[in-house]
């Protein structure tokens, strides 16, 4: 499936920490000196920009990763603020080898737990408020350095645009336990009756079970890069959907798109692309019969279909090659979001030539198939990099409700791309995924030879 977004930015926010110059508005590494004790004041910078944050409820989450001590059980910390029975707490997520432990604490104790955490078990610290991120990592030698992140529109940075995408595929639990978890659609809305996810009554089919949480998920993390692209509730968006198949999440996002605009008038074209002819059918009988605007679908595939106008470029569970012409597409397009979700890596594994270090591992052929997907899309992400996107890969939903639950989600960089800079960056990209194929012998990646073909203007 596909999809396409527009990106916007607006004027850089800044961070101000206690009784310390405010931070300037770039990456670079904000060390106030050398030696021992300029280190320790970066770190206790840190923790007072967090306790400063958590008292004016600007922090959204705290991550802790990079564990000092090697085969350390414990790999990952997260907290989020929640308020429970009336008292401001930060809920920690424990994440272990072999299982996470969920633990809630007042706002002093937690505090303290964190700084206990911060530098002993863990080498780097992640602050992400409203309006940016500080990141504090702690070198070999026990050297601090504190980076503030850029910003982008919205409050969300520019490094990270869509790391809160990747937080909401990985998190199940939001802020506050003192409800009902959220949910981003409702089982009132008639398409799910007509798709046979619930009942005529509304009533949730027990079958659809784990579709109902795939479908809900897949529209939390596309809200939080709608949010990150800095695309307010009343944006025009012209979306498409690559292999569609039933158009559950097709409609889902259509849903969560109109609801969002809160009644106002807002200008959407999501199409839905299906190879069989019948889904397409089925699909558009349920549009009409939901009296839905600014959804349909049309029979075709990635090969065929090509859009006028692409903001959001979506393509989940497309088989092999048809990923990467998806990919091709959406960055042709500019697309200011693309969302893939892989599937059938194929062309890669033959090519594989397996370096004398790593046969010995990869001479199973489960870890040679695992492989094989690693770099393939390790390749995709790293040539999304060098055309002007940031990228992240990580995991959609749990394997238990999808084995297809690897997502590839990536949002156009804003600012221009022929700046020294910009081409440095693409020019340390490109020699990485050279060195990459020469080391496992791949002659040739999809996705890096439609690239390199001339380019094709879109109909106007």
């Amino acid at each position: 499936m596909q999809h396409s977004l527009t990106r916007c930015r607006g004027d850089a926010a800044r961070i101000v920490l206690p009784d310390a110059p405010e931070l300037a508005v770039d990456s670079s590494p904000l060390n106030a000196g050398s030696g021992s004790l300029a280190d320790l004041a970066q770190r206790e910078r840190f923790l007072e920009a967090l306790a400063q944050g958590v008292a004016d409820d600007s922090v959204t989450r705290v991550l802790l990763s990079k564990p000092t001590l090697k085969g350390d059980d414990l790999e990952r910390v997260t907290a989020r603020p929640l308020v429970l029975r009336g008292e401001r707490c930060l809920s920690f997520v424990f994440k272990h080898r072999t299982k996470d432990i969920t633990k809630n604490e007042p706002v002093n104790t937690a505090l303290e737990t964190i700084a206990d955490l911060v530098g002993t078990r863990f080498a780097h610290a992640h602050l992400f408020t409203h309006d940016a991120e500080l990141q504090l990592m702690m070198s070999r030698k026990g050297r601090y350095t504190l980076h503030r992140a850029r910003v982008g529109a919205n409050g969300g940075t520019v490094d990270d645009v869509a790391r809160a995408a990747v937080a909401a595929a990985s998190d199940e639990d939001g802020a506050q336990h003192d409800r009902q978890k959220h949910r981003f659609l409702s089982l009132d809305a008639p398409f799910l009756a007509e798709l046979g996810v619930t009942t005529a009554r509304h009533e949730l089919v027990p079958a659809m079970a784990r579709k109902w949480k795939q479908i809900n998920k897949f529209v939390e993390v596309m809200s939080h890069a709608l949010e990150s692209a800095g695309l307010g509730a009343n944006a025009p968006l012209n979306i498409v959907d690559f292999g569609a198949g039933k158009g559950y999440l097709t409609f889902a996002l259509h849903d969560y798109l109109r609801r969002q605009a809160a009644g106002t008038p807002r200008a959407l074209d999501i199409v839905g692309v299906e190879l069989r002819p019948d889904l397409v059918t089925l699909c558009n009988g349920a549009i009409a019969r939901c009296h839905l605007e600014g959804l349909r679908f049309e029979a075709g595939d990635v090969s065929s279909f090509v859009p006028q106008r692409l903001d959001v470029m979506i393509a989940l569970h497309a088989c092999d090659t048809a990923t990467d012409h998806a990919l091709h597409t959406g960055i042709r397009a500019g697309a200011a979001i693309i969302m893939c979700s892989p599937c059938c890596h194929k062309q890669i594994r033959p090519q594989m030539q397996l370096p004398p270090l790593l046969k010995p591992m990869l001479q199973h052929g489960i870890h040679l198939g695992q492989q094989a997907e690693m770099v393939t899309d390790g390749l995709r992400a790293l040539l999304l990099e060098a055309h002007g996107y940031d990228a992240q890969v990580f995991e959609f939903v749990a394997l238990e409700h999808t084995s297809k639950n690897k997502m590839i989600l990536a949002v156009r960089r804003g600012g221009r791309q022929d700046t020294p800079q910009a081409l440095r960056r693409q020019a340390d990209v490109l020699a990485q995924i050279a060195e990459l194929k020469q080391f496992y012998g791949i002659r040739e990646h999809c996705l890096e030879t439609l690239l390199a073909a001339p380019a094709q203007a879109l109909p106007a």
